[in-house]
């Protein structure tokens, strides 16, 4: 019989963990913190960005700078938020590379209030469920543990809604709690033109042109990992999109 060497390394090297969402009910899945994509959600994903693609360069004329200030995963784009065509153009500038690990996190109430709609959500964008009004210490700590085990790439929306007006609102803390004390950056981006394009009260975009500035990594390791240290990361991640929107 052929068997391990005698100290057990190959046993121990080749153990396989199951998946994190593997005794979930399929319904359930969809809407789960701990949803891991398969074949179905990356080819999904896959045809949605090279819709959205075409989509933005052709009616938006869409524009990227500033890629090269991506590192390797993980690390959470940080960006200002006024329209639904704030996830589209964050998740279509993406490089091809990091498809896999990219993961919108999206308003549970709204992406997630039916199957239809987490249907949506989980297989063409990739998001992951998080509640804008009170998000639960637990599911910003699950995001967290992934974000650093799974080696992902969070989108996030600081503001926590829409802008009515614009204007962008003061970053809530709730993003310190998924970065403060730990090695991953925050990346901040500044979305320009897609409140022109498709505010709140507009059902249909304008053909208005958009364009995304991505900055340099912001550390957030000397930030403590409590509520003034997830204020610090709040308010660093703010001042760097509002820079780079010269808004400061």
């Amino acid at each position: 019989m052929g068997g391990s060497g005698s100290d057990g390394s190959d046993a121990t090297k080749w153990q396989l963990k199951p998946a994190r969402d593997h005794d979930l009910p399929p319904g359930d899945k969809l809407a789960s913190l701990n949803r891991e994509g398969g074949l179905p959600s990356l080819i999904g994903h896959w045809c949605w960005r090279r819709l959205t693609r075409f989509y933005l360069r052709l009616f938006h004329r869409f524009r990227v700078s500033g890629l090269e200030n991506l590192p390797a995963p993980p690390f959470v784009l940080v960006a200002n938020h006024a329209s639904h065509l704030d996830i589209l153009a964050l998740t279509a500038a993406m490089p091809e590379r990091y498809i896999e690990r990219l993961h919108p996190i999206a308003a549970e109430d709204h992406f997630f209030a039916s199957f239809a709609g987490s249907l949506f959500a989980a297989l063409a964008i990739n998001a992951l469920p998080l509640k804008r009004q009170a998000a639960r210490g637990k599911d910003l700590a699950l995001l967290r543990q992934r974000l650093m085990e799974d080696r992902l790439i969070y989108v996030l929306f600081p503001e926590g809604t829409r802008s009515r007006d614009g204007r962008m609102a003061p970053f809530k803390a709730g993003i310190g709690a998924i970065l403060a004390g730990g090695p991953v950056p925050a990346i901040p981006c500044y979305l320009d033109g897609t409140f022109a394009a498709l505010p709140v009260q507009r059902r249909f975009p304008r053909p208005a042109p958009l364009r995304l500035v991505i900055g340099k990594p912001i550390a957030t390791a000397d930030c403590a990992n409590d509520r003034e240290g997830w204020v610090e990361v709040a308010a660093r991640c703010e001042k760097s999109v509002r820079k780079l929107g010269g808004l400061d």
